[in-house]
């Protein structure tokens, strides 16, 4: 387990299953998501991932329930995707569930923790991740952690009618090291 100032990253276990169904078939909470999941997802669907997702605590993928380190309360899930021990890379993905822990430093925090442990454990290099151009908290919370804008993919993703820019954000261990000491 991985102890942050608010969170404690875990892995995930069957007994997340039903917080996910309901995070993930709550289109508010999935609007920023990428693939199929933002059209909700089965019971068995989910027992399928929630198995396969609780055996991926090593690379080349690594997927952590968030807990508040305070009462232990579930409230989201984070990872790391595609890890490249050669390139020393991988992508990050999270999602806080829990309406009622947005814009609490919640997600700031699970990240950082995840980071610390990506360049100081796992020696990665870099670390990216894609967000919709309009997701103005996460990017927010991105830049928070690091995170500089790489590159854009235009009219990438098709919701709500219209299309959305992707942002490409990555941030580098020693940026990462510099903006730590600096907080």
């Amino acid at each position: 387990m991985l102890s942050g100032d608010l969170v404690r990253l875990r892995p995930q276990d069957p007994g997340d299953l039903d917080r996910y169904l309901v995070w993930l078939n709550d289109p508010e909470v999935t609007q920023f998501l990428a693939g199929a999941v933002r059209y909700g997802v089965t019971r068995e669907e989910e027992i399928e991932w929630l198995s396969r997702a609780s055996q991926r605590t090593r690379p080349p993928e690594i997927a952590l329930a968030i807990d508040t380190l305070a009462k232990g309360r579930h409230i989201g899930s984070i990872g790391l995707h595609g890890v490249s021990a050669a390139d020393r890379k991988a992508s990050l993905g999270i999602v806080i569930g829990e309406k009622d822990c947005w814009s609490r430093g919640y997600g700031t925090d699970a990240i950082r923790t995840l980071l610390r442990f990506a360049f100081d454990e796992m020696n990665l290099n870099r670390v990216w991740l894609e967000v919709h151009a309009d997701n103005a908290r996460g990017i927010a919370c991105y830049r928070k952690c690091g995170f500089v804008e790489e590159g854009r993919l235009r009219s990438d993703r098709y919701r709500g009618g219209r299309y959305v820019d992707t942002v490409v954000m990555g941030v580098l261990a020693d940026e990462f090291r510099a903006l730590v000491v600096r907080r």
